[in-house]
């Protein structure tokens, strides 16, 4: 099967001969699954990158618990779903000898 290819640019990056060193190494004995130093870039780009948007994302539902207005939706919502989350949970678990009280 062939791989589709992706359009590529190509560019020149200075990195700190240490490091450099390191990755040569990772490449050359195998312990990573990139066969080269781009693969290995790319991937560790694509993981960092990966790691940021998450951040960013975590950020955006932290400020949410700060919200007063929704967190009284939430509540309002949690509320009119209550019965029916109620009558979920004993058709999930097959407790139907459980009182309404119990919850």
């Amino acid at each position: 099967m062939k791989r589709k290819r992706t359009p590529k640019v190509q560019t020149t990056i200075r990195l700190p001969k240490k490091l450099y060193e390191q990755v040569k190494v990772c490449v050359s004995s195998g312990v990573t699954t990139a066969e080269t130093l781009n693969d290995f870039l790319v991937a560790a780009i694509q993981a960092y990158t990966s790691v940021l948007k998450r951040r960013s994302i975590d950020a955006e539902f932290s400020h949410m618990s700060k919200d007063l207005s929704y967190q009284r939706e939430s509540q309002l919502i949690a509320e009119e779903f209550s019965q029916s989350d109620w009558e979920a949970l004993v058709a999930s678990t097959g407790t139907e000898g459980t009182t309404h009280a119990a919850r």
